[in-house]
């Protein structure tokens, strides 16, 4: 009787082996998680003590000074890292390909190593393109130092080499899909492989106290590719994201282990590089002189930065038997609640009307404090009122027509009122408000249908 084969396939997320590759997991049903797995090791019968490298120091001895964070250069980079790259840090840089991932690390590159030395030379390996390509690059963006050292590597072997040869202040990798160990089973990109090279490059943070940038590919579905363990093994996982269409990019803190998780970063591509927003607010609204019907200003916080973002509606006699509804940097489903909302309890008849909703400027609004500005926009779309170009509207619309608060209020308003807004309508219970602003409190979706007239320009 033939003995059953051993299993020669694992799947990445949840350990389950096969003898044969398959497209899918059996067991967690997950596709393209397999992977061809290593010589199994023996296991352990039992675990004795060793001697310690470092012997343990009471917590209020241990020193921090070597452990503080050193700016970049990067306001935008330095706002979302907590204030700057901690020694030993390694960072996990996401994003869709042409987003300007590379761009931005090459930034980051000769900003540091344009310290005169105060924080070592730069290492900039790169796995995707030869080094010629790279310092074409640098020299369109002006990025070009010398004490900024490129290498084209696809060995982490040859890499760590070139980190002992150089003795850099900073190292990044692009990016460490391409990377790969000839120790190691797999071929470079896959899960044997990016976990090897990311615990390599970790340790060897740790032991040198060397900041690593790292560049991680996506997913068709906008999730980091490879291993989930890749998240773990860092410190730092940021996304970088942005539409084709526009100059603006956005970078999202996901996991940080050295400050806040949920900062957001500014960025615009320009003919000659990437520059930092610190006033993004400005983008997403447009600046009239007459008020037009159908529009309306919102203020969103993305993590922490309140962004100011104008919603415009267009509301038109349908031709056809089933209207159309079309959305644009909003979220579709919550805009058909809305509009049922509003039919349902504001009166506005839009069963045989084509809607048409977007945002300006490329802005992407998912939170609820933006469903008020979004109703009126609607709303003064369909009764041909515009409302006037000093106000700002905030607040949640629940199923019965109620305006729910939000939190924040006080910050969003504040942002308003430095752009130039003296007048707001808020939901009920919102706390206090900065001096100068002329809030009108509105505890349900009729109170804000009855404010049109009143607040008409």
């Amino acid at each position: 009787m033939a003995k059953p084969s051993k299993p020669s396939y694992r799947c990445a997320e949840c350990g389950h082996g096969v003898a044969k590759w398959v497209g899918r997991c059996p067991e967690c049903q997950a596709w393209g998680t397999l992977s061809e797995a290593g010589v199994p090791r023996a296991a352990l019968v039992k675990i004795t003590a060793g001697l310690p490298s470092v012997p343990a120091r009471p917590i209020a001895e241990v020193d921090v000074e070597s452990s503080r964070a050193r700016r970049t250069g990067v306001s935008e980079l330095d706002r979302v890292l907590g204030g700057g790259l901690v020694p030993g840090a390694v960072v996990l840089l996401a994003g869709e390909p042409g987003v300007g991932k590379s761009t931005l690390l090459l930034e980051v590159a000769y900003r540091w190593a344009a310290r005169d030395g105060a924080h070592g030379p730069t290492l900039y390996v790169t796995g995707e393109e030869s080094a010629g390509q790279v310092r074409l690059r640098a020299e369109r963006t002006g990025n070009v130092h010398q004490s900024m050292f490129l290498a084209a590597e696809s060995d982490v072997s040859a890499l760590l080499g070139h980190v002992d040869a150089v003795n850099p202040g900073l190292l990044v990798v692009d990016s460490v899909q391409t990377m790969g160990s000839p120790e190691v089973d797999g071929t470079p990109g896959g899960v044997t492989q990016v976990r090897a090279v990311t615990a390599a490059l970790v340790a060897l943070a740790k032991e040198r106290g060397l900041p690593v940038l790292l560049v991680g590919h996506v997913t068709k579905d906008g999730s980091i590719a490879g291993p989930r363990v890749l998240e773990h093994l860092v410190d730092v996982v940021l996304h970088f994201e942005g539409d084709r269409h526009s100059t603006l990019r956005l970078l999202r803190g996901v996991k940080n282990r050295f400050g806040a998780a949920d900062e957001v970063g500014c960025f615009e591509l320009v003919e000659n590089g990437i520059v930092g927003v610190t006033d993004p607010s400005g983008l997403f609204l447009n600046k009239r002189d007459t008020a037009v019907a159908g529009t309306a200003v919102t203020v969103a916080v993305d993590g922490k930065r309140p962004m100011l973002g104008e919603v415009q509606a267009l509301v038109s006699k349908s031709a056809l038997g089933t209207p159309r509804r079309a959305v644009s940097g909003l979220d579709s489903s919550r805009i058909a609640m809305i509009l049922a909302v509003l039919e349902r309890r504001g009166g506005v008849r839009l069963g045989d009307a084509d809607v048409f909703v977007a945002t300006v400027g490329g802005m992407k609004i998912t939170e609820p404090a933006a469903d008020l500005a979004i109703a009126l926009s609607v709303a003064t779309a369909a009764r041909d009122v515009a409302l006037p170009n000093d106000l700002v509207v905030v607040g949640e619309v629940g199923l019965a027509g109620e305006v729910r608060r939000v939190s924040g209020v006080r910050t969003r308003l504040a942002e308003a009122m430095r752009l130039g807004f003296t007048k707001a309508l808020v939901p009920p219970d919102c706390g206090d408000v900065p001096d100068g602003m002329q809030v009108r409190v509105v505890p349900d979706l009729g109170s804000a249908m009855g404010n049109l007239q009143v607040l008409r320009p």
